[in-house]
């Protein structure tokens, strides 16, 4: 596929090092040169200085025969024009645009459509981030949660603990202490290393486990993995941006939520705009704040503020002064590996978020949902089954017999409103949604292939 990424920053430079090694054709456009030599040294592109709604600019990225364009600067409006200009000028079929004002994402329904402004794809990181970290909320000490099939299945990452009924006891016992619940476990991490579940694996304490299930049993099988953590009823934001906003409204129905933000005037507007929500204003890093607001508390202090430092430091206090769970946006996420695990819990990055809503539109055959794990190392990926036994290498076969890329597992299928949790025997129909784990994303491609249906289909 030949792509055009529009924007060199985090982003785009983090998607073209997911996408180069895929057999796709990527030239990135950005302003600043050195910054693409760099992306050049690195890896196996072409790069084009300029401005990237320019026509001429276009042109010479080879707007004329591309595929896909994706502009992801940090302009909405540089993003749109260059959609707009892609579509005008060269037809170019797929336009995915990175937008981040909530003016302009309100609106999207009247806005984007092919007689205004030709956006095919709207990315929100804010959106994006704000479901992600509600998603942790609802299911207290999982390390991330992902919904597959219009979140009838859900993909769960939790650490194993001293504690947790399974620690210590091999896979096969899930279905001693859970007989009316089934599960999969996708994949182990054992000292950052991935290892292969099998029935005979032994779960050892620290292990990160990562198990699909129907979603309405996540808090039972995470439950044998580590000790159930009470629902989260006192929440503090810090920071009153689109996402520290985003999250206060949809939580503060059923939480006690604290909102800090150090702009007065920002502060003052969202006392107005959120319902419920306790709105101060200062600054997430004062202890004396920290304490007459009685962190200690406060069952997860979230740091969603522009500024990475002050986010680390804000959360690393308030878990200090007592608060149980300490969640921290990171927007450089060479960052997350170094600050997560330690006193901060969780580490979130907008741009791993935007990789994921990225891929999801760049993988072939009919894939609908990526989510990138492990900041980038692995994929969970949703793909339809296409065909009949005569044109697809998948359905009508069962598990054992398909031909799975290396550390590739086959997690969960949903078939129309029911989950199966997918076993050796297991059977794949047409239209099924089947959710794989990748260990390796360089595998993608032959997972694609796998479930491209041939030339003969014609559904």
């Amino acid at each position: 596929m030949k792509i055009i990424i529009i924007g060199a920053g985090q982003v785009g430079g983090t998607l073209a090092e997911n996408l180069v090694g895929e057999k796709n054709e990527i030239t990135i456009i950005d302003q600043d040169m050195d910054t693409l030599r760099n992306l050049q040294d690195r890896l196996d592109l072409q790069v084009v200085c300029g401005v990237g709604s320019h026509p001429d600019v276009l042109k010479k990225a080879g707007a004329a025969d591309a595929d896909m364009l994706i502009a992801v600067t940090n302009s909405d409006e540089s993003n749109m024009m260059a959609c707009q200009v892609a579509f005008s000028l060269f037809k170019t079929p797929t336009k995915i645009a990175r937008v981040r004002s909530e003016q302009y994402i309100i609106y999207q329904e009247h806005l984007f459509k092919h007689n205004d402004i030709p956006i095919d794809h709207l990315i929100a990181p804010e959106q994006l981030v704000t479901k992600a970290i509600k998603r942790l909320i609802d299911y207290p000490g999982a390390l991330q949660v992902v919904e597959f099939a219009e979140g009838k299945a859900s993909l769960v990452a939790v650490k194993a603990y001293y504690g947790g009924l399974l620690v210590g006891h091999a896979l096969s016992a899930l279905k001693e202490h859970m007989p009316n619940v089934d599960t999969r476990v996708a994949a182990i991490y054992r000292r950052g290393k991935p290892i292969r579940p099998l029935g005979s694996t032994v779960i050892e304490a620290d292990d990160e486990v990562f198990f699909i299930a129907d979603t309405k049993h996540i808090r039972a099988v995470m439950s044998e993995l580590q000790k159930l953590e009470s629902s989260y009823k006192r929440i503090m934001i810090a920071g009153g941006g689109l996402i520290g906003a985003g999250l206060a409204k949809r939580l503060e129905n059923k939480h006690n939520v604290k909102l800090i933000e150090f702009n007065a005037e920002r502060a003052k507007e969202l006392s107005t705009m959120l319902n419920k929500t306790i709105v101060f204003h200062g600054d997430a890093s004062d202890a004396s704040l920290l304490s007459e607001e009685n962190v200690e508390q406060v069952d997860a202090f979230i740091a969603v503020t522009n500024d990475d430092e002050a986010n680390i430091m804000s959360a690393m206090l308030a878990k200090r002064m007592g608060a149980a769970k300490a969640m921290v946006l990171i927007q450089r996420s060479a960052y997350v590996d170094l600050v997560q695990g330690g006193e901060i819990d969780i580490a979130f990055s907008p741009q791993q978020a935007t990789i994921s809503a990225l891929l999801t539109h760049v993988r072939r055959g009919d894939i609908v949902n990526v989510y990138s794990l492990r900041r980038g190392a692995a994929e969970a990926i949703e793909a339809i089954a296409h065909g009949d036994e005569s044109t697809s290498k998948v359905v009508g076969k069962q598990i054992q017999n398909i031909k799975l890329p290396p550390g590739t597992t086959i997690g969960a299928i949903v078939r129309e409103d029911e989950v199966i949790i997918a076993h050796s025997d297991t059977i794949i129909k047409a239209n099924d949604h089947v959710i794989l784990f990748l260990v390796d994303k360089k595998f993608i491609w032959d997972v694609e292939k796998l479930f491209q249906p041939s030339a003969l289909f014609f559904g």
